[in-house]
């Protein structure tokens, strides 16, 4: 989720780790920002054991914390006459093919020039779960990656596909080059991902406050100092695949948050693709996969290193 958005009226009901502030248990289970969850506690939109608290209260045994996202205040996002590739449409799902550069929905500092911008501009109507910032999303890759997603043309294949990604079942799978030699042929990446600590803009991998991360890997080829990889979700934490790989000392070539601060190879954006996406038709059960090809400067800098 983005930083600053307020997505459909809902609720939420939870449990936090005893001793934990109630402002800090928050944010990690919503993943928001922390200035927006010291808004809600302020709004008395945060509840423990029904009464609101201070953002500094301290979690006790068996408390119960109930947070009301208010409903969407921003206005909807504008259609936008850009360009979609699109891989395949029909009444329920659209998947496409995301370009490096572009931003997936609207949020602050990109509020044009979106994905959804563009599919507000080629469908009549789009999936309303997820507010109207984000119609039609399901699930997001970052802004610097490149391939496949899927977007729910209505709320019936929204929820279908959003059960899927829940349970682990849709196929998720990214290619990657990284920094360093990787010795071992695969390996798998289990370790939890939160907001840093030091800094909230970025994930990093944290024992505490933090979801359960998986990712598996396989080397695919081998150059000097580099590394070839196709990289498959388990779950889909954010930035999940940039914190794990840098986590392991193998951070995504042109990473510019994760990675070296020095850029070797001169290259504009992370060298990630979400090339495979596999999922099961929310309306007939069909098992339905796609493939994206490598963009011109992924495959570009893959030739160089051979």
């Amino acid at each position: 989720m983005d930083e600053d958005e307020q997505i459909s009226s809902h609720e939420q009901v939870f449990e936090l780790p005893e001793g934990v502030r109630l402002d800090l248990g928050v944010t990690e289970v919503l993943e928001k920002s922390r200035s927006f969850v010291q808004g809600l506690i302020t709004k008395e939109c945060v509840l423990v054991n029904g009464l609101a608290r201070k953002a500094n209260y301290k979690i006790r045994q068996g408390d119960l914390v109930k947070v009301i996202i208010p409903a969407l205040r921003e206005s909807s996002a504008t259609p936008e006459n850009i360009p979609l590739e699109i891989i395949y449409e029909d009444e329920d799902v659209l998947v496409v093919n995301k370009p490096q550069g572009m931003v997936v929905h609207p949020a602050p500092g990109a509020w044009t020039g979106t994905m959804v911008n563009a599919l507000l501009y080629h469908c009549d109507n789009l999936s309303g779960i997820n507010g109207v910032l984000r119609p039609g999303i399901v699930h997001r890759i970052d802004k610097d990656t490149s391939g496949i997603l899927v977007v729910a043309k209505n709320d019936f294949s929204h929820q279908g596909l959003a059960a899927q990604l829940k349970a682990h079942s849709m196929e998720r799978k990214y290619l990657a080059l990284v920094h360093g030699v990787m010795t071992e042929p695969s390996g798998t990446v289990d370790a939890p991902i939160g907001r840093d600590p030091s800094d909230r803009k970025r994930m990093a991998v944290v024992m505490q406050n933090s979801k359960q991360a998986v990712t598996h890997y396989t080397v695919v080829e081998r150059f000097g100092d580099t590394s070839y990889l196709e990289v498959c979700l388990e779950t889909g934490r954010t930035h999940q695949i940039r914190v794990h790989m840098a986590y392991i000392k193998h951070p995504i070539i042109g990473d510019p948050v994760y990675g070296p601060k020095k850029n070797q190879f001169g290259i504009q954006g992370q060298m990630l693709h979400a090339a495979h996406l596999g999922f099961e038709h929310p309306r007939n059960g069909s098992w339905m996969s796609f493939e994206s090809p490598l963009p011109h400067r992924f495959a570009a800098l893959l030739e160089k290193m051979r």
